[in-house]
């Protein structure tokens, strides 16, 4: 069993994102552990990848930036060693397929077992794909965790029922990025899942202020922050652990008295 549940277990769960490698691998690692000093409960970091479809302009730029610099798969890896030996907070990934099927299957989730990951979220891999690569994840003790979108529906329970590590509730129609509102009926969506699961559920896309955050920790049992933090780090470049350690910290608190 993986290390994820954990993250819930400090009251409404934060957690943050970034792309490996922007501005580098090294500040990557001082970004996480600034993150983690804040009180992130988990960090997804972004593997680069040339055609990310489910990221918004702030993501997509993130991503160049880190492939312009030549950032690897492999140099993905070396940071979540990096992490480890400092943090057991749980990690998990963001890629797409196409990244997966070129490193191979196996040798990715066993890489990942031997760093230290602990899930892998994969938005290109429709859930009737799962089987695709749910033997190689399971073997290894990897979790893949299914997004449940606004236009789920009818499938909410199905993808529910299959749950690992937490769920990530899609806000909002769309790419990532943020936004200045959030209009879909979270509450009914999360009250569905939950009579399948008891996998937590966490809420993602669009998340960026405090007043948010604390209005979907209320009925969820996470907030999961990916652009807002990504706008930092392209802002503040090398500099951007302080304002990340002030941002977190924020949020985190927000999410906390979203769950009194």
């Amino acid at each position: 069993m993986s290390k994820i549940g954990n993250a819930f277990n400090n009251g409404k769960a934060f957690i943050g994102f970034l792309t490996a490698g922007d501005p580098s691998i090294e500040k990557s690692y001082e970004f996480i552990m600034s993150m983690v000093q804040a009180g992130a409960d988990l960090v997804e970091i972004g593997i680069p990848f040339s055609d990310p479809i489910a990221e918004g302009v702030v993501i997509q730029e993130a991503n160049i930036r880190a492939l312009s610099v030549h950032t690897r798969l492999e140099d993905v890896f070396r940071l979540v060693t990096m992490v480890r030996k400092e943090s057991q907070v749980p990690l998990v990934f963001l890629t797409y397929v196409n990244p997966i099927y070129n490193y191979g299957k196996d040798t990715f989730f066993a890489k990942c077992k031997e760093t230290g990951v602990d899930g892998v979220i994969i938005p290109d891999m429709p859930f009737e794909e799962r089987d695709e690569c749910a033997a190689e994840a399971k073997m290894q003790g990897i979790d893949i965790i299914s997004m449940i979108a606004p236009t789920s529906k009818d499938r909410i329970r199905e993808i529910a029922r299959m749950g690992e590590g937490f769920l990530y509730i899609v806000s909002s129609m769309g790419v990532t990025g943020t936004r200045s509102e959030i209009k879909t009926n979270l509450k009914d969506i999360i009250d569905v899942a939950r009579t399948e699961t008891q996998v937590p559920c966490a809420v993602g896309f669009g998340i960026n202020t405090p007043e948010q955050a604390e209005k979907i920790a209320a009925v969820s049992d996470g907030v999961i922050v990916g652009s807002a933090i990504v706008k930092i780090i392209a802002k503040y470049g090398n500099d951007a652990a302080a304002p990340i350690y002030e941002y977190v910290s924020a949020m985190k608190g927000a999410a906390i008295k979203g769950g009194a």
